[in-house]
């Protein structure tokens, strides 16, 4: 195990963290927090003197950099993001406990959403904006930023795939150029355009700056922090709307965007997997819409709910602009599945993946077909092109991973006395990165009120969702850490 060049990297990622925490410190003087400024610079200043220490201790590493150095470097990467996000929110009282900062955390850098505040509105500007800016870190990830901005040496090059590999969400992750550092450049590029763009059409409905700003981070991240206690509800429809159509936007995978740039429309137009996720929203939106009309005074009231609903919990961003644990036991049975479902691989959506599914579909028609003629030869193709029987093999072992989790997940939790519903929909919404559940976990509900174990387990299941379960399980198990013969 290369631990110094581990310790590099960890250094690396604290060090991009106090500088984005900047902003946040600057807003918090602008409006005269005294706290949340002190907060922020006590934070700032101690675990930055740590982070340089480090990494002058760690400079002489071996470039010698492998797979299980990448996993393992992702893992506590963001583990530490989450430590030093949480010391602001503990430090200044805003949030007392430190367990609670800590979930709070971890559930805005997963992009997760699901808070144990009760009254969001009593934060400071610049502990919101840090919370929000957490979603947006989170989404497209840290280390993905820091293999964007730093230089790719010949000899430091080799770990950039492993990386890059550990913390993209989906079945596969390709280059979509040559070399990483540009995949990398290329890939926050379209985030940041992408959430200017957001910030701008939210602005034209009337929102205040700091709000536009916040809420885009929440839809670019897809993780649901808003600034209101009832998230987006008492926004425009205007605002719903384009909430709606953004987070939707954020579930596509991002080299679709790429193929756009490149003028590939009829690639993007052909790709299975996007096909896919806008039909399942479509359909579900439809479906949902007509369970659930006579609960609004008229149609396209109940089109606006319905869309932002379905296309909140697909992309598992987390927002509500209704209470949906009020609808129809088919309307809420739906978001259950949705909340599975998830996103697009390759997007900041969280879940199973649509691509993910996809496979799993070609997969048992292939061996139906093979039951039938098991002299045929049959090849699972994605867009065409044969599948990698690796990545079948990868896909079953991470099926077989998230069901255990998720069943000795609700075991544990369901230790809390809360109802099944609660229980359940918990796991569910922490393990898919959503954040609202149903029932207590609901939309106009928080998790303030699970006990400590819950707490723990939730935030085991938030980080696994998020880094695709095998960097979190890497740590716990102890041949990560036995030398290599």
């Amino acid at each position: 195990m290369n631990y110094k060049m581990i310790g590099r990297i960890l250094s690396m990622v604290a060090l991009a963290e106090l500088l984005f925490m900047i902003p946040a410190l600057l807003i918090s003087v602008a409006h005269d927090r005294d706290v949340a400024t002190n907060a922020f610079a006590v934070t700032i200043g101690l675990v930055g003197v740590i982070s340089l220490v480090t990494y002058i201790l760690c400079m002489r590493s071996e470039t010698r950099f492998y797979a299980r150095e990448g996993l393992v470097s992702v893992g506590l990467g963001w583990i530490v993001l989450s430590l030093i996000g949480c010391l602001p929110f503990y430090i200044s009282g805003e949030i007392p406990d430190f367990l609670d900062a800590f979930f709070e955390s971890v559930s805005g850098f997963t992009t997760t959403g699901a808070s144990i505040l009760n009254n969001v509105e009593a934060m400071t500007e610049g502990m919101l904006y840090w919370r929000s800016f957490t979603h947006w870190l989170g989404g497209m990830g840290v280390l993905v930023f820091i293999l964007a901005v730093i230089p790719a040496s010949g000899k430091g090059s080799g770990f950039t795939m492993h990386l890059l590999r550990a913390e993209s969400p989906g079945p596969d992750v390709g280059k979509l150029v040559p070399r990483m550092r540009q995949t990398a450049v290329i890939l926050y590029g379209l985030y940041i355009v992408l959430t200017i763009l957001d910030v701008i059409f939210l602005l034209a409905g009337h929102m205040d700056l700091l709000e536009a700003i916040c809420t885009a981070f929440g839809t670019a991240g897809t993780g649901g922090f808003g600034v209101k206690n009832d998230s987006i509800a008492s926004y425009s429809p205007y605002i719903q709307n384009v909430c709606t159509v953004f987070m939707i936007l954020f579930g596509i995978n991002f080299t679709c965007y790429y193929f756009l740039l490149l003028g590939k429309v009829k690639d993007v137009f052909k790709d299975e997997e996007l096909r896919l996720y806008l039909g399942i929203i479509t359909a579900s939106i439809i479906v949902i819409a007509i369970n659930v009309r006579p609960m609004y005074d008229s149609v396209s009231e109940t089109v606006r709910h319905s869309a932002f609903q379905v296309a909140t919990v697909i992309t598992t961003t987390g927002f509500a602009t209704t209470d949906f644990d009020m609808w129809p036991t088919f309307s809420k049975m739906i978001m259950v599945i949705l909340m599975f479902i998830g996103a697009s691989a390759g997007s900041t959506g969280g879940g199973f993946k649509c691509g993910r599914l996809l496979l799993l579909f070609k997969t048992l028609r292939r061996n139906l077909e093979k039951t039938l003629n098991p002299q045929k030869i049959k090849v699972v193709r994605n867009n065409g092109r044969p599948v990698n029987e690796k990545v079948l093999l990868s896909l079953y072992t991470y099926l077989i991973a998230y069901v255990f989790i998720m069943i000795v997940s609700i075991l544990v939790v369901s230790l809390n006395g809360e109802s099944m519903t609660t229980t359940v929909t918990a796991v569910i919404a922490c393990f898919n990165n959503i954040g609202p559940g149903l029932d207590g976990v609901g939309p106009t509900c928080n998790y303030g009120g699970l006990n400590m174990l819950s707490k723990i387990t939730l935030i085991f299941d938030m980080l696994a969702g998020r880094l695709e379960i095998f960097p979190i399980l890497l740590l716990i198990t102890r041949k990560t850490w036995k030398k290599l013969v």
